[in-house]
């Protein structure tokens, strides 16, 4: 076929242009973008202390672990074997965004045929090579470009061989199904959307294991204090013990004055065991969280250091709390990213509902020749090609497509309502911690009354049963109820500590009160 005459001037240009498409990238088309989000920093390891985890088990004589809350929460993100499976998520989710992306890639083809055709008459055998071999580019636009270079050997039985060569590009365009960037584009921008739902996810792991963390440090701390002040309790009545012994035997007290002194020393040996056993608890819960290493490690033993002791604040500006909650919480980021995934993938099934329409065009220019030389040389001549027309294809009823698009739909919807609950939920969570914050800070000032006029009652009674006026039984009552309160104090001011790192960790910034999370970007250790 012959071609006008603006054909020869055009089709370098436009080989020239398919070739140069290998050399754009996914990432550089600015096409669609998704909103700005913070990229999150990948754990660091911290620097080793003489205060830290070692290498090997601990023995007997390893000295105890110096534990402060912000070093317990450092090694929680450094050690927690959780943490570092949850680190690899964004790992695996933006390979995934790769694999996506290297479906735009360029793509170079080779063909090589041999074909031969025998005949009984030997003139009229036939034998032919062919090679070609091009570059072919998709672009987002829903075009495909292709641009080829063939060689023909041909030879046939009684004429002289006869080579061709043939330079080509086709050009195939989308129309309906396929057409458009943002179609094309979708698995790119999801998969990215995956990758920052991960890191979001992962943000949030470390979130509640800061949270984790604090509060088993202070439950660690509250059970060393209730072991301390049963401890203090027991000397107290072993020394009543043996007063009331010394009295008896002078003929002060009856001899039914001991049972009860004995009693309470039996009774306080008994918490004391109970006690003992609840700090070795909550050690080990403690050092689980961030030792590495075998389980030998559990046994070391651990010295916190913290104070609980800080001014009680009421939790106000509960409004202010619930907003900076919405904002921040990374389970909430998460799922507006998965909503932006949905919106997506409606959009690509109800791309995926239109009938195949394509226009395509292939030019191409000739030459032939005895040889493969001569061939390339006539390539100059008047001898060019071109195909145009356009593809339709649909299926009848279209079903798969159809369904893929209301299932589509209504998990977006369904998402939707997810989140819209979420929301909710994440409101109550803010409005219960603020409540239990608020209460937790009300009962430490009334806790410590209720200890300081035990002290007097204790006191008083003592001073009837040196006068002879009271009974040890009384005494013991007395001493009883001052345990209680002193106990019940220790608790108020650490549950008040917990309440506020529920709180914190409802509204979401918890990371960042703690120096992990500025300026939107989690930088952990």
């Amino acid at each position: 076929m012959r071609s006008p005459g603006f054909l020869p001037p055009l089709l370098p240009l436009l080989i020239l242009l398919s070739l140069c498409t290998g050399c754009i990238t996914p990432e550089k088309w600015q096409v669609y973008k998704p909103d700005a989000l913070p990229v999150r920093k990948a754990v660091q390891p911290m620097p080793a202390s003489s205060s830290g985890p070692g290498d090997k088990a601990p023995g007997p004589e390893e000295d105890a672990l110096n534990l402060s809350v912000e070093n317990a929460v450092l090694l929680a993100l450094e050690n927690n074997r959780d943490l570092r499976i949850k680190r690899l998520n964004p790992v695996i989710a933006g390979l995934f965004e790769q694999i996506e992306q290297g479906a735009w890639d360029p793509e170079l083809f080779t063909t090589l045929a041999v074909e031969n055709e025998s005949d009984p008459d030997p003139d009229d055998e036939e034998s032919a090579l062919s090679l070609t071999t091009g570059i072919r580019q998709k672009l987002p636009w829903g075009t495909t470009l292709e641009g080829s270079l063939g060689l023909e050997d041909v030879r046939s039985g009684g004429t002289p061989p006869e080579d061709s060569v043939r330079g080509g590009l086709s050009v195939t365009q989308a129309l309906l199904r396929g057409a458009g960037p943002s179609v094309n584009l979708a698995a790119i921008h999801i998969s990215h959307l995956n990758t920052l739902a991960s890191r979001y996810e992962l943000e949030g792991f470390a979130l509640m294991l800061v949270g984790e963390t604090e509060i088993a440090y202070w439950n660690y701390v509250l059970a060393q204090k209730e072991h301390t002040i049963v401890e203090n309790a027991l000397a107290v009545s072993k020394r009543q013990q043996d007063e009331v012994r010394a009295r008896i035997e002078v003929g002060i007290l009856p001899d039914n004055e001991l049972a009860a002194a004995s009693a309470e020393v039996a009774r306080q040996e008994q918490a004391l065991i109970s006690s003992r056993n609840q700090v070795a608890d909550r050690r080990m819960r403690l050092l689980h969280l961030f030792h590495p290493g075998s389980a030998a490690h559990l046994d070391r033993p651990v010295t916190a250091v913290s104070s609980p002791y800080i001014p009680p604040v009421p939790a106000t500006k509960l409004s202010d709390r619930i907003a900076l909650a919405l904002a921040t919480r990374p389970e909430l980021k998460e799922t507006d990213l998965r909503l932006r995934q949905g919106r997506l993938d409606t959009m690509v099934t109800r791309n995926g509902i239109l009938p195949r329409l394509d226009f395509f065009i292939d030019l191409g220019i000739n030459g032939y020749g005895s040889g493969t030389g001569r061939a390339v040389r006539n390539i100059d001549d008047d001898a060019y090609d071109v195909t145009a027309g356009l593809s339709l294809s649909l299926y009848l009823n279209n079903r798969a497509a159809r369904a893929r698009h209301r299932a589509a739909v209504a998990t977006l919807d369904q998402a939707e309502l997810a989140r819209e609950n979420l929301a909710h939920q994440v409101e109550l969570e803010v409005r219960l911690a603020a409540e239990a914050a608020d209460t937790a800070r009300k009962l430490i000032a009334a806790a410590r009354a209720t200890r300081e006029f035990e002290e007097q009652t204790v006191q008083a009674e003592i001073e009837r049963f040196k006068a002879g006026t009271s009974t040890a039984l009384l005494v013991v009552q007395a001493r009883r109820d001052l345990l209680v309160s002193q106990i019940a104090e220790a608790r108020a001011v650490i549950n008040y500590r917990i309440a506020l790192v529920r709180l914190f960790m409802a509204e979401g910034s918890l990371l960042e009160r703690r120096g992990l999370s500025t300026g939107g970007q989690m930088s952990l250790p």
